[in-house]
């Protein structure tokens, strides 16, 4: 089949910069394929949950200037994500368009909810203890998905509900959205619209 035919929910795309070189192949039908390098693998780490939890397969490769922070890394990761998610969800095909869960990882819990409604809007609740993650600095996070929803035009809401640990907070961050862009993207037998509007923006 090819990957443009109709019906194929797929993208590649490619971002350069003078900061980074991102190159991310999304298919929302996969699941089974997962291959993430960032240079920070504690981010790679992350990434996997999102693709694993969200049965999307995921190639990702990222070089970017490590040597001043993370930043431009995991922020532009963000867009290019965004920008495939986008590119491979087809405004002809009918999906469910909202998803929502909670997500424990030990004593963390969090809650994401994912509205593909053609608008790039993310509600972010969560607060973190220690500055970095291995080496991904938790304010990244944050850019991360502001990134990654103004990009694939999507709605997301983020909020931790518990959790002390920062390491499981995070997980369960990645794992949550993952299920929830799951749940959001799915096709349905629905006919028409999934908005009052005729279409998703």
């Amino acid at each position: 089949m090819s990957k443009s035919a109709p019906g194929v929910r797929y993208a590649e795309i490619y971002r350069e910069t003078s900061e980074t070189r991102i190159q991310v192949v999304v298919d929302l039908d996969g699941g089974t394929r997962r291959d993430i390098s960032t240079g920070i693998p504690f981010f790679d780490h992350m990434l996997m949950q999102l693709a694993f939890h969200g049965q999307i397969d995921l190639g990702l490769s990222a070089e970017g200037d490590l040597e001043i922070d993370d930043h431009h890394t995991v922020e532009d990761c963000g867009i290019v994500l965004g920008q495939a998610i986008a590119q491979a969800l087809d405004q002809d095909t009918p999906i469910v368009r909202y998803g929502s869960n909670h997500t424990p990882m030990d004593e963390a819990l969090v809650l994401a909810v994912v509205d593909i409604s053609g608008r790039g809007v993310l509600g972010y609740n969560v607060e973190f203890n220690r500055d970095k993650l291995g080496g991904l600095s938790t304010e990244c996070v944050r850019e991360f998905f502001r990134a990654l929803t103004t990009h694939a035009n999507i709605t997301v809401h983020l909020h931790k509900i518990a959790g002390e640990n920062d390491h499981h907070v995070c997980e369960a961050i990645f794992k949550a959205f993952g299920r929830a862009l799951s749940q959001a993207t799915r096709t349905t037998e629905r006919r028409g619209s999934t908005s009052t509007k005729g279409k998703r923006d």
